[in-house]
């Protein structure tokens, strides 16, 4: 049983990652350069940065592979990649949109490989975020690409599938830390990446000093603080807080190119917060619902 204090902890530090996601948007979008390139980069940095906090604390940046990290790897891959290659074809608000699908996924996955019946709790908490998101980007959503916007769809199924898989190898193998899985996905991003990115690339200091940034705080930091919220949070419940990321996103935005967000997208950012606060604050102080399934 989880604690009141850990899943205060835990939604605390998937919030703390969120607010670096929160960035991508801004920075893919401003910098003059190909998806595939920031994504070579922004993974090359992150991989180097993880291993090395791995390394100092003792662990293996490289844990011996299985069948459950190779999923978790690929998944983690899929998500770093698709979303980049959305970003740049799409409209920001449509590409993390369409990540935040992955709650959808996660609602009947999770039950069904873990055994956990899914919670009236659980279902609610979804429908809330996911209609609080379509009155934030009222208006936008038919404004990118249709290849931007199926790249965004298969975001969130990466992203559900990353989250699942990496629960599950902390569930069934307590004595490894499924960071190892991050590391290679960076790793496998940017080994993919690098014939196409590598062409015609000279990148300005500036353009350097943003990728550095998109590499270190907004993938590397972001995902140890993710990793070590998931200690606490089920997958579920993980991705539901991280919708923080979708009502930081506008700021950013407006603070980078002074887009102001409408009336509809600040409804649905404080309907989004209230979610939050209920289902990651209050789920474990209350007792078990009725499961639906």
């Amino acid at each position: 049983m989880m604690r009141s204090s850990d899943t205060t902890r835990g939604v605390g530090l998937v919030a703390l990652a969120a607010l670096f996601w929160s960035s991508s948007g801004l920075f893919i979008k401003v910098l003059p350069l190909g998806a595939l390139q920031i994504a070579f980069v922004r993974s090359l940095v992150a991989a180097v940065i993880i291993a090395a906090v791995v390394k100092a604390r003792g662990g293996r940046p490289f844990p011996r592979p299985d069948a459950l990290s190779l999923g978790c790897t690929l998944a983690y891959a899929g998500t770093l990649v698709t979303f980049v290659a959305a970003t740049k074809l799409t409209t920001a608000a449509n590409a993390i949109f369409l990540q935040f699908s992955a709650p959808i996924y996660l609602v009947f996955m999770e039950p069904w490989v873990t055994g956990r019946a899914v919670q009236r709790r659980d279902l609610t908490a979804v429908a809330l975020c996911l209609g609080a998101m379509t009155l934030f980007f009222v208006g936008r959503l038919g404004a990118g690409t249709l290849s931007g916007n199926l790249l965004g769809v298969a975001t969130g199924l990466c992203l559900a599938l990353f989250s699942l898989t990496l629960k599950l190898q902390r569930e069934r193998r307590p004595g490894a830390d499924p960071i190892g899985a991050i590391i290679l996905g960076n790793l496998l991003v940017a080994v993919l990446c690098a014939p196409s990115a590598l062409r015609d690339f000279h990148p300005t200091l500036a353009q350097g000093g943003i990728l550095v940034y998109l590499g270190v705080f907004q993938i590397g930091l972001a995902y140890l603080l993710f990793n070590a919220g998931m200690r606490h949070l089920t997958a579920t419940a993980a991705v539901v807080t991280g919708t923080l990321e979708a009502v930081l996103n506008p700021v950013w935005v407006f603070l980078g190119i002074g887009e102001r967000p409408s009336a509809w997208a600040l409804a649905g950012g404080l309907v989004i917060l209230a979610t939050i606060s209920w289902y990651s604050l209050g789920s474990r102080a209350s007792r078990p619902r009725a499961s639906l399934l």
